[in-house]
């Protein structure tokens, strides 16, 4: 058995066997021998070799720094074609196909469009090829960003002087300006839009693009999932309220800030006796062979090699019965109208757009990284290869800034694209080209053919994809069995997100976070351990039954960090658990100037103390136990209040004769305790060896054998 104590030698420093050989005489066997540690590096020195490993440059040095920048430029080196070509050209074809009628779709969230929602995808696959770690993440519009540009879009539009109630899209729309306030602008309805799309898209790269270069990708980490799934539930929720007006057929106000569900509701409710009979028709038909097509290819997924393109057959069917039946005239259907072919010329986002914006900026930011990065990782970890978060932000933030000259708005990584792209044997990011390449087809041929699409089909398209995130409401009962703090961070980020905002759900989502962190780490749990039959092993006796409590000694675990937040909880649960208030007692010992004792008995909880004989060493016995030992397995990390309020529990129990041992520190709990003087004050003290033990067992067997010879000491007495 190894043993308990951790042999330290003169002057504070670890001795090794050849150097201590009165430790080899105890008979205590082996014990752990510290490393010593290299002399730290001054700060000065430090600065001074950074400066020199960054500035100094080679041939290798810039080659690798090329690398780390583009990984494209290693991993094509390294390209099989006979063994990832095949599916690297289908899952692209696969996602292109998909991506055009999204594209389509989408721009309806962002109020721009469609045009601007085609170079965005087919510029955002092109850069991310090139900067992207992950082999499988597909990169693109994304509904929760869409939807957050557009609601930004809405609002400078609105504050510009052009009519909230009408969209870019609608016939005529461009010249709709509800007061005078946008005739100086020397541009339209679309054109503007544009311009503030770009300005919030290069705001949230550059913002993304600063936290790649400062490393902050474990910011995003800070975002759990529970935050995450609860804010795609109500962005979701928002989405779907945004499109029930293209599903209907009506116009109502786009309404702005807090409530803006609330009131799109209301205002649909007072129009649904104008709804369009031809749009609710198609709608409702377009719906049932959305949602049977994805039922269908859901049950029968490792049946099907590839997945039915079933958005791409519904449009192009759809645009045909529009144009043919020329549903715009006759029944005022409203339609995407023209789309323009080829790419417009590069155009710089305006300043002062840029600092309007700012702020809204961030949260974009924010859940663009958080998605990309998490998405990164779990293909990585789910195909046996690493990602770096830091890289995964320069290449967001560059799909972001330099489209944002090209007129395109914000990108991230999308969950249900990329599944499929795994699905369909992607192998790397050379998918990406081949989606991009079916881009770029539409963008120089085939745009004008959508002229005639119905919106209430793109509406379609939209609702049905938020299928996945809706149905995550069905795993709040589940979350909430496994952990109510979690359940509530996603019920109030879904709930305000619905009935407030995105950007404050979003907010609230984090600050719920941070709470439920807190609460976790300043109430943790606390037990009593007992031994499990004959063995070295202790537990809960709360929890386990046939527990044999060690007579005299009580073991104490704390399952979590000792800090300012939480030594009061520590405390109290000590006194409540042992039975002995040793904090109260000491202080009326001070305040009385005599000796207190305690009486037996449960948990003191504001019993008197009575006097009983003035030797401490009755004390123990008056109260039960002898020794305190405290597991620090569970013990995180501690700071300056938790090493002090150890040393006055020390002090306290010292002064009633119990003595206090620590069992199982990790080496940076040592450390700390070591620096703040908790094992004595002098360089030749040897109290570590006497408090701190490798093991339970073995701070329990020595505190049994201290306390007989004690009393074999006291005996004659």
């Amino acid at each position: 058995m190894l043993s308990s104590q951790l042999q330290v030698g003169h002057r504070g420093r670890c001795c090794s066997m050849g150097e201590c050989p009165e430790l080899l005489q105890q008979g205590r066997g082996p014990v752990p021998v510290r490393r010593q540690r290299p002399a730290p590096q001054g700060l000065r020195e430090m600065l001074k070799a950074r400066l020199w490993r960054s500035c100094s440059c080679s041939v290798p040095c810039a080659w690798a720094l090329v690398q780390d920048l583009l990984p494209a430029t290693r991993w094509l080196c390294q390209y099989r074609p006979r063994e990832y070509l095949a599916g690297d050209v289908m899952s692209g074809l696969v996602i292109g196909i998909i991506l055009v009628p999204q594209a389509i779709a989408y721009s309806l969230l962002a109020g721009l469009q469609p045009i601007y929602s085609l170079y965005t995808s087919f510029f955002a696959n092109l850069i991310y090829f090139l900067m992207g770690t992950s082999r499988h993440v597909s990169v693109g519009i994304f509904s929760l960003l869409c939807l957050m540009v557009g609601q930004v879009v809405d609002r400078e539009l609105q504050l510009a002087g052009f009519d909230p109630s009408q969209d870019g899209l609608w016939p005529g729309a461009n010249g709709s300006i509800l007061n005078g306030s946008a005739a100086t602008l020397d541009c339209g309805h679309d054109c503007y839009a544009i311009r503030v799309a770009t300005a919030l898209t290069l705001m949230t790269g550059l913002y993304q693009v600063l936290m790649g270069v400062l490393r902050l990708g474990f910011v995003s980490a800070y975002l759990s999932q529970p935050l995450l799934d609860g804010f795609a539930m109500g962005a979701s929720v928002t989405i779907l309220t945004s499109q029930l007006k293209h599903l209907l057929g009506v116009r109502i106000p786009r309404h702005q800030g807090p409530g803006m569900v609330v009131h799109t509701w209301l205002s649909l409710l007072r129009s649904a006796g104008q709804a369009n009979v031809c749009d609710v028709v198609t709608s409702t038909v377009c719906l049932v062979v959305l949602l049977a097509a994805k039922e269908l290819s859901d049950r029968y997924r490792r049946r099907l090699r590839v997945p039915l393109p079933t958005e791409l057959l519904v449009i192009v069917v759809a645009t045909l019965v529009s144009h043919v039946g020329q549903l715009h005239k006759r029944f005022g259907s409203s339609v995407a109208g023209d789309i323009p072919t080829g790419f417009m010329a590069p155009q710089v986002p305006e300043p002062r757009l840029m600092q309007r914006v700012a702020s809204d900026a961030v949260a974009l930011a924010l859940v663009g990284a958080a998605f990309s990065i998490s998405l990164a990782e779990m293909f990585g970890r789910s195909h046996g290869y690493s990602v770096r978060a830091n890289q995964e932000l320069l290449a967001v933030g560059c799909c972001n800034v330099l489209p944002a000259f090209l007129h395109c708005f914000a990108t991230s990584a999308a969950l249900a694209k990329s599944l499929v792209k795994t699905a369909t044997g992607c192998r790397t990011q050379l998918s990406s080209v081949v989606s991009s390449a079916v881009v770029l087809l539409v963008l120089l041929a085939l745009a004008p053919l959508f002229h005639d699409l119905q919106r209430s089909v793109l509406a379609c398209v939209i609702v049905v994809s938020l299928r996945g995130a809706l149905r995550k409401v069905w795993d709040l009962p589940r979350l909430w069995r496994m952990s109510p703090a979690d359940a509530l961070v996603w019920a109030g980020t879904a709930v305000t997100c619905v009935l407030v905002s995105t950007e404050t759900g979003l907010l609230a989502g984090v600050i719920l976070s941070l709470l439920s962190l807190a609460g976790r780490t300043q109430r943790p749990h606390a037990a009593l351990l007992a031994r499990i039959g004959d063995s070295a092993f202790y537990e809960d006796a709360a929890e386990f039954e046939g527990l044999v409590p060690e007579p005299g000694v009580r073991v104490f675990r704390f399952a979590g960090p000792l800090y300012h937040a939480n030594k009061d909880f520590f405390l109290r649960s000590l006194y409540s658990l042992t039975g002995l208030d040793v904090g109260r007692v000491a202080a009326r010992r001070k305040e009385q100037g005599s000796e207190v004792g305690v009486g037996e008995g449960g948990p003191a909880q504001g019993k008197d103390l009575g006097l009983v004989s003035s030797r401490a060493a009755l004390v123990p016995a008056a109260a039960g136990f002898h020794t305190v030992v405290i597991d620090c397995a569970p013990l995180l990390f501690l700071d300056a209040a938790g090493v002090t309020t150890l040393k006055d529990l020390r002090r306290d129990y010292g002064a009633l004769g119990i003595s206090l041992l620590l069992a199982c520190c990790s080496p940076p709990v040592r450390d700390i305790l070591s620096r703040g003087r908790f094992f004595g004050e002098g360089p030749g003290d040897t109290a570590e060896e006497e408090q701190l033990f490798l093991s339970v067992h073995d701070a329990v067997q020595t505190a049994g054998a201290r306390h007989r010879d004690l009393e074999a000491t006291d005996a004659p007495l």
